[in-house]
């Protein structure tokens, strides 16, 4: 029946082109909306970490202006960021499988032979554990081990496409880049990685590129490597040399914990308790006791990786995918009652009421798939040309508004199911209708 109902809906349509044209933009109008704001929503909401985000956690404690909170939007939350003194002190527990500590620094980095171009690479200075905890892939080699971290030893990983613009893209471990008047040793080689958000660093950019070269965290002070992200400071305070900055209250450092168990999570809240509650006896963290340990998922809300503009836009698309669907409610109402007097000799001819509705709801359900196809590629096209356009100023643009498979048929399934409801009121009312009337008209 179903090849028959298609029949009878492709015979309508050509009856009223002008009238089904209508209803399908309709529709397509209201997903292409949708398309647009549901593509930037999912891209922010996603959660990288995947099974993981249970068990990372990132620590925030309340090292601030006595007088200033650090968040006018909500007075209680703590910096997001760390001093280096307290990012070390954190990361010497013991209680945790696995932990961090990192920024994100830059340079130039070369090659002895001269076999590339000076070339800028942001690096990411941080520990052996990196790699793990964020479950990195490898192209080429591997990480650094716990001792280069101690040594700290002069070797680097590099990201794939880092690799390719100094060593063309072959197995470079082993060979070695010159930075900061340094000879780094290649260890490793990451593969295609690219996380979105960037949860471990959205501080400085959810949606920033990944860094093009990771060096061990202790050639930070050795080599006074400065901050090429966010640095926040609060107090006033003399800084004569990298030294005493390093000692200041400026905050500007990252710390992630691998917490498997309940029992260590709480160990952990405690370890950061009793850590204030001593420094505070040495004059520091003059505010009230204030301490966070957020997970993945909450250390993106935390940070407002999801806007609360993001999900009112997205309301307001489906509000206006609503609006069309009203309307095209309207018209099919409109196009069944006008084609009533064929229904009606359909049912003098034995049809029932259940195969009258059947029959316009598939009419309806093929307006609505047609609508939705449409829609999503307006919708992309739409994408592309946002795309195109903040891309000449912001270069995250790509990753904000990425173009997904999976949203194609989020939105077609929506259109499809929204056009069958939108359907069964002009259906039904259709299929009630006494044929008796029609009949005598013709």
């Amino acid at each position: 029946m179903l090849g028959y109902y298609l029949r009878l809906a492709l015979a309508s349509f050509k009856r009223n082109p002008g009238l089904t044209a209508l209803m399908v933009f309709a529709i397509a109008l209201g997903i292409s909306v949708c398309t647009i704001t549901l593509s930037s929503y999912r891209a922010a909401a996603r959660n990288p970490a995947g099974d993981r985000s249970g068990i990372l956690f990132a620590p925030s404690i309340d090292s601030w202006d006595p007088d200033r909170a650090y968040e006018e939007y909500d007075k209680t939350l703590a910096p997001t960021m760390l001093t280096y003194r307290d990012a070390k002190a954190l990361y010497a527990s013991r209680i945790p499988d696995r932990k961090l500590i990192m920024y994100k620094s830059g340079g130039i980095y070369t090659r002895a032979d001269k076999g590339m171009d000076p070339t800028y690479f942001t690096t990411r200075m941080t520990t052996a554990d990196f790699f793990a905890m964020f479950d990195v892939p490898f192209l080429y080699g591997g990480p650094w081990d716990a001792g280069a971290d101690e040594g700290p030893q002069p070797v680097v990983v590099l990201s794939k496409e880092s690799n390719q613009k100094a060593f063309g893209g072959v197995n470079s471990v082993g060979r070695t880049l010159h930075w900061q008047d340094r000879e780094f040793r290649v260890v490793g080689v990451l593969n295609d990685w690219d996380p979105t958000p960037k949860y471990f660093d959205v501080s400085n950019g959810a949606f920033n590129d990944m860094e093009g070269a990771y060096v061990p965290f202790a050639w930070g002070p050795i080599l006074e490597l400065g901050s090429h992200g966010n640095t926040n400071c609060w107090k006033t305070e003399v800084i004569e040399n990298f030294q005493a900055f390093l000692n200041s209250e400026c905050i500007w450092f990252a710390a992630w914990f691998e917490l498997r168990t309940a029992e260590k999570q709480r160990a952990f809240r405690d370890f950061l308790d009793n850590y204030v509650v001593e420094q505070k006896k040495h004059g520091r963290f003059p505010r009230p006791l204030n301490n966070y340990l957020y997970d993945v998922d909450g250390w993106l809300k935390r940070n407002r990786v999801v806007e609360s503009d993001n999900k009112a836009m997205l309301t307001l698309a489906f509000a206006f995918l609503a609006v069309c669907l009203v309307n095209t409610v309207g018209l099919l109402l409109a196009k069944f009652l006008n084609a009533a007097s064929a229904s009606g000799i359909r049912r003098a001819l034995g049809a029932s009421r259940r195969d009258i509705f059947w029959q316009h709801l598939t009419e309806s359900g093929v307006v609505a798939l047609a609508g939705g196809v449409m829609g999503a590629l307006l919708g992309f096209a739409g994408i592309w040309a946002l795309r195109a356009w903040y891309g000449r100023f912001v270069p995250e643009a790509p990753k904000v508004l990425p173009f997904e498979a999976a949203n194609l048929l989020i939105v077609v399934a929506i259109a499809v199911g929204a056009g069958i409801v939108a359907g069964l009121y002009p259906a039904w009312r259709i299929g009630r209708a006494a044929p008796s009337s029609y009949l005598k008209a013709q």
